[in-house]
């Protein structure tokens, strides 16, 4: 019987039209898979794996999920076999690049009219982080988003977020109105009692500085949860 060890082929062994970078080159990026597309940026691979088969490895470890493919850190990737140190940071650098475009898609200046536009709004800043941050919206009178700022950085399991760097950051913008937003990278939405303290500080701070918190957002890569729809403002 023939044994089938060894028979991965080389990427150069295949038909030119199957090749990744020819197949873009002929058929354009959208007719490439993930596991393509990622395998042109690991561009070697090993023996008995092409680039494409460690791809794959590598998609089917986060079920396919390019959310969770871009949490991975460098050292993450690096555990992968045929992953070394700059392939990692030339992955992680690719979907850096790609949640940088989503960012700037938008010239014009997002108007908020319900938590869901603030959550996408939130998207390019919070998204796939392993640390908690908390993150300010600064909205004019219309509710046009003025700018985003980050107010604070901390660890896997929280962030203090100090309501004088908050008021200083939108009286320096002259904001109209706030939205506060941290993120829970463990995907639990629930506020604790911290989160619902510091929400009716912030609340209570804002009506003496005639600049209002008009919502404070629990931010997770899929779901969100708003203090103003719960009826917690």
């Amino acid at each position: 019987m023939k044994s089938y060890e060894n028979t991965h082929l080389n990427i150069k062994s295949w038909a030119e039209e199957d090749r990744p970078r020819e197949k873009l080159l002929i058929k354009g990026k959208a007719a490439l898979s993930d596991a393509e597309l990622l395998g042109i940026l690991i561009a070697t691979g090993i023996q008995n794996m092409t680039a494409i088969d460690i791809a794959k490895v590598i998609l089917q470890s986060v079920n396919n999920d390019l959310n969770q493919l871009a949490r991975l850190s460098v050292k993450d990737l690096a555990k992968f076999k045929g992953i070394g140190e700059a392939k990692a940071i030339t992955i992680v650098s690719a979907l850096e690049l790609g949640r940088r475009k989503k960012n700037t898609e938008k010239t014009e200046r997002p108007r908020i009219r319900c938590s869901a536009d603030a959550y996408e709004v939130l998207k390019p800043h919070l998204s796939d982080l392993q640390h908690e941050e908390f993150w300010v919206i600064l909205l004019n009178r219309a509710n046009d988003v003025m700018k985003c700022e980050r107010v604070s950085i901390g660890g896997v399991s929280g962030t203090i977020a100090d309501p004088k760097m908050i008021f200083k950051v939108a009286l320096e913008h002259l904001a109209s109105g706030i939205i506060l937003s941290h993120n829970h990278p463990s995907g639990n939405l629930s506020p604790s009692q911290v989160d619902k303290d510091l929400t009716q500080k912030l609340r209570a701070g804002g009506q003496h500085l005639d600049i209002p918190v008009l919502d404070h957002l629990i931010f997770t890569d899929k779901k969100y949860f708003s203090f103003a729809d719960e009826g917690m403002l």
